[in-house]
């Protein structure tokens, strides 16, 4: 029985932390390779601009939140961060433009992984046997990870990549305001996604914002992925 249940943690351990770990790492190293071709090369220079994952891992945010929130939801829920890559907006070609390009490539580059992922779903029976299980949910957590780490960081509070891209595209007062969040923007992000629910639970009302501004909106870009893909 325990051997049975090592097993189980092992590969359940294994088929979400290598999707999680892919899809930060390249996540942020898409924020550093187009800033290095917009002009700043500061992530390139400290070496962030890689797939190396050891770069990019912030042990609590990547590992460890992850998985106690796995673990404490069931499965159901999953919120993490990388080591956000330096980037010197002053030192991009347009920085208004630009700013807006290099957010942009973070979730860029996870609903491409999400759409590699669903492609890949057609040959996954192709592996051995015994890894065919293990491949094939893979490939669909890549897919779910993906998606919502592309959704989340599009929500338009700084510093997520959302709030940049804000900034970058609201006229003068308003980016400014929007810019002096930036600071205060993982206690909000903290309020919405852990005490606001907390709250809710408490007095008996439902106020889990994540479920209408993330997964509602991630589960209507899984079905076009998953359209565009041919995969059921």
């Amino acid at each position: 029985m325990m051997d049975f249940d090592l097993y189980r943690f092992l590969f359940v351990a294994s088929v979400w932390v290598i999707p999680i770990i892919l899809a930060v790492t390249l996540h942020e190293a898409a924020h550093g390779w187009v800033a290095s071709k917009l002009g700043d090369d500061t992530a390139l220079r400290m070496g962030r601009v890689t797939f190396n994952p050891i770069k990019h891992i912030d042990m609590f945010g990547t590992i460890l939140m992850p998985a106690g929130l796995l673990l404490l939801s069931g499965g159901q829920f999953m919120f993490g961060f990388a080591k956000p890559v330096p980037v010197n907006f002053m030192r991009l070609r347009s920085p208004r433009r630009d700013m807006i390009l290099v957010a942009a490539a973070g979730p860029g580059a996870n609903l491409l992984i999400a759409t590699i992922a669903a492609l890949l779903l057609h040959v996954a029976h192709f592996v051995p046997d015994s890894m065919i299980s293990w491949t094939a949910q893979n490939l669909i957590n890549a897919l779910q990870v993906n998606i919502i780490l592309a959704v989340f960081n599009l929500l338009p509070l700084p510093p997520l990549d959302g709030g940049r891209i804000a900034v970058g595209l609201l006229p003068q007062p308003f980016s400014g305001m929007l810019a002096k969040l930036e600071r205060a923007g993982f206690g909000v992000l903290i309020f919405l996604l852990f005490i606001l629910p907390w709250i809710g639970d408490k007095i008996g009302v439902d106020l889990n914002v994540l479920h209408v501004l993330v997964l509602i909106p991630a589960q209507a870009v899984m079905d076009i992925i998953i359209t565009v893909t041919g995969i059921k």
